[in-house]
């Protein structure tokens, strides 16, 4: 029993210095940013990402600390990965336009269908445990409903019950999918952007495959598959192609 308390005691004191280590080094990396010293600011946020694992906070704030120092592609890429953490963060949307507004290429979405974009506006309202979390609550409160719909002695009471599971279960499908498409996205990871400074897309997987277009930096692609070195993309506006690994990090 001795052992395993100091075991755990030992394990506990080496988290909370850990802690206390990634604390440190956010405040020197904020100190660092409001000197303007936005390449210190930089080297310690990669540093806490790389050391501690991700985090929301960091992103952002590392994609901050880039865009003061003109490393827009950085920028884009850290404001990206901040929001498959927090999509419904409006700081780090409106920073990521304001970062894209620097780049070369404007590339407009395809259109679509007014339904599709008000499910992923609501999607994107909350990350993937906050929506894991209001299908559990709602889980819970359509048990709750279905309770009173089946003894309720009152018609009154079990009609409200009824109507409001109803409710209740589509609410609860709505966020376990919405929370299952956060999911995916984080892992998946499909996303990526050019840090190339010019790009030729080639229409095969070889650098003597036929010039389909050319892209700059910060534009952000989706990797449909993977071939060797070369990865076959796909732009919002849905133009096709193949890019070299090196050109490209992924978000």
């Amino acid at each position: 029993m001795r052992t395993v308390k100091r075991l755990c005691l030992c394990l506990c004191l080496a988290c909370a210095a850990c802690g206390l280590t990634a604390q440190e080094a956010l405040k020197e990396a904020e100190a660092a940013y409001a000197q303007e010293d936005y390449a210190k600011a930089i080297e310690l946020y990669e540093s806490v990402l790389k050391n501690y694992g991700d985090s929301y906070e960091v992103y952002y704030n590392l994609g901050n600390a880039c865009y003061k120092a003109g490393r827009t592609a950085s920028a884009i890429l850290n404001y990206e990965r901040a929001l498959l953490i927090n999509p419904g963060d409006r700081d780090v949307r409106f920073n990521l336009e304001m970062a894209r507004l620097r780049t070369t290429d404007k590339i407009e979405p395809l259109g679509e269908l007014f339904i599709t974009r008000w499910v992923r506006t609501v999607q994107n309202l909350f990350g993937v445990d906050v929506w894991a979390l209001v299908g559990l609550l709602g889980f819970v409160l359509f048990a709750g409903c279905l309770t009173l719909f089946f003894f309720a002695k009152w018609m009154r009471l079990r009609k409200i019950g009824f109507y409001a599971a109803t409710v209740l279960l589509i609410a609860v499908i709505c966020a376990n999918l919405f929370a299952w498409n956060e999911r995916k996205a984080l892992i998946e990871r499909t996303g990526a952007i050019i840090f190339a400074p010019t790009v030729t897309i080639k229409s095969s997987p070889d650098a003597s495959g036929r010039d389909q277009f050319i892209l700059h930096e910060g534009v952000k692609v989706f990797i449909k598959s993977t071939l060797g070195e070369w990865n076959e993309i796909e732009l919002e506006d849905g133009k096709v192609g193949w890019i070299h690994g090196k050109d490209i990090e992924k978000i």
